[in-house]
């Protein structure tokens, strides 16, 4: 299917999709963007600007650039197969499926509770009386639950770029009210490593960090969502994407500012984890006082509660498609070359597996939140999590130099020198995040 005026038409009607790119097309970048940047996010970049203020400002912009590549090709192979990028995969063979089910189970199960509790620190800072840290975090699960449950992609997108406007508003206060320092800002923008330990492989992690996960993946889900289904929307899919990471990049930008001069500049150490965010509003309300304190909580809670839906709809639209591909491969059936217009019917939306895979995020990480998360599974999170971009990136440069993508539409030298940056640059943080791990408590 595809789009006009916001009603759904025909995928093959080529007189319908627009001649050129136009802003009043813009969506699903607005969605991968709030989804990807999370609050793990801004406490990383607040961190590196409290170690090493404006210096590791040119990594923040490069990492944005990097995801432009991976997301663009995400959306790119949607667009000219008509095919999802889960089709893709299973084109490579049995391994890459494997993956993706170990993956979605482990990962959602895990990521569901840091989600719901990151979602619900700031309600509890904000309203310190009501009720336990656990209850607002079931409480936020529960309500993304019903919303993604009974809404479809254009409310969803609707409610996301809404957040995604309190994000934004609070995020540039922030980094007007800490009078950035201009002059060592575009200093920042000159690639210069920071004179300290470790100092290279923090800068990758800023580069690698901020707004990269399964949220990628999910971008050509969600442009096929949104309606677009053919090469008519190639060019309003690129700038799409393009105002995503531009999103992306003020909020880092914004947030780097808020490190190197509130924190930096006064020697403050900013714990890791979401529990700094907390931390922060209280350093906000000693400097600027209580209504800007309680104005970052709300960005705060958007910027979680963002993250939280955006998983819980993308995520779950990923695995609909995976369950329906194994049952088409079982019973013999033609997969055709229509599932990406299957997605933008909203049929996915609807199916029992999005459904049940919206559950599996929500109640059984419930437990986790009451007993904590046992050693094992932390670390299987933690694998699976650092060798999912690796993954990506291999099977996009596979996918878009092979038949399987038309000639037209496979990777140039551009595309290809991008995603091998990005797979490399990935691979490097997975095998440092695997060596990391207490792997001697792990028997």
């Amino acid at each position: 299917m595809a789009e006009t005026k916001g009603g759904p038409i025909a995928a093959g009607d080529v007189e319908s999709v627009p001649r050129k790119s136009s802003w009043k097309y813009i969506g699903p970048g607005i969605v991968v963007a709030a989804t990807g940047v999370g609050a793990g996010d801004l406490v990383a970049t607040l961190i590196a600007g409290s170690n090493f203020g404006y210096t590791l400002l040119w990594a923040a912009v490069i990492g944005c650039v990097v995801k432009i590549s991976l997301a663009e090709a995400a959306g790119r192979w949607h667009l000219s197969t008509g095919r999802t990028l889960f089709e893709g995969w299973a084109s490579l063979g049995r391994w890459t499926t494997w993956f993706f089910v170990a993956y979605v189970v482990v990962w959602g199960f895990a990521y569901g509770a840091a989600a719901m509790s990151s979602s619900g620190l700031p309600l509890q800072a904000l309203f310190p009386d009501v009720m336990d840290l656990k209850w607002w975090a079931v409480l936020t699960g529960v309500v993304g639950l019903v919303f993604v449950w009974f809404n479809k992609y254009d409310v969803f997108e609707k409610v996301m770029t809404v957040l995604v406007g309190v994000m934004f508003v609070v995020t540039v206060y922030l980094a007007v009210r800490v009078t950035p320092n201009l002059g060592d800002a575009v200093a920042g923008l000159l690639p210069v490593l920071p004179d300290e330990k470790d100092s290279v492989l923090n800068t990758l992690g800023l580069i690698g960090g901020v707004g990269g996960t399964i949220t990628l993946a999910a971008y050509g889900y969600w442009v096929n969502a949104k309606g677009w289904t053919n090469t008519g929307w190639m060019k309003v899919m690129r700038l799409d994407n393009r105002v995503a990471y531009v999103t992306t990049g003020i909020f880092v930008v914004a947030m780097l500012f808020v490190g190197a001069e509130l924190l930096h500049s006064a020697n403050v150490a900013l714990a890791s984890g979401d529990k700094g965010l907390v931390q922060l509003s209280g350093i906000l309300e000693e400097e600027y006082g209580t209504a800007t304190s309680k104005l970052f909580l709300i960005g705060f809670f958007a910027t979680s509660f963002t993250s939280l839906i955006g998983v819980w709809h993308g995520v779950s639209l990923m695995f609909a498609d995976f369950v329906e591909h194994y049952r088409k491969s079982r019973t013999g059936a033609d997969g055709g070359a229509r599932s990406g217009a299957e997605v933008a019917s909203g049929a996915r939306e609807r199916s029992l597996p999005f459904r049940a895979y919206l559950l599996w995020l929500t109640f059984p990480p419930i437990v986790l939140l009451f007993q904590g998360q046992p050693f094992r599974l932390i670390i299987i999170y933690g694998v699976l999590g650092a060798a999912f971009m690796p993954f990506l990136a291999l099977t996009l440069i596979w996918l878009l130099n092979s038949a399987r993508t038309p000639a037209e539409w496979r990777n140039g030298w551009v595309s290809n020198g991008m995603l091998v940056i990005a797979g490399l640059l990935f691979l490097v943080l997975c095998v440092k995040q695997i060596t990391d791990q207490d792997w001697s408590s792990f028997f």
